[in-house]
């Protein structure tokens, strides 16, 4: 079963938040902070991770810029 939330229609217009984007929450002590994930394309990240590393594959390379994101 997915978790899915309602939120407010002010707090989408404010977020620019459509039906169907991924959000993500992070916690903060006792609260959590609601973010938009975005979609963006790979080349916007060219140049984020240094040259040197070996290549690791997709997923890990979409966790790394997730990190930087966060």
């Amino acid at each position: 079963m997915k978790g899915q939330i309602i939120i407010p229609k002010a707090v989408r217009k404010a977020l620019d938040i459509q039906e169907g984007d991924v959000v993500t929450f992070v916690i903060k002590g006792d609260y959590a902070v609601l973010k938009p994930i975005k979609k963006r394309s790979l080349l916007n990240f060219y140049g984020v991770l240094p040259a040197i590393w070996p290549y690791l594959g997709v997923k890990a390379i979409r966790e790394e810029i997730y990190h930087k994101m966060v």
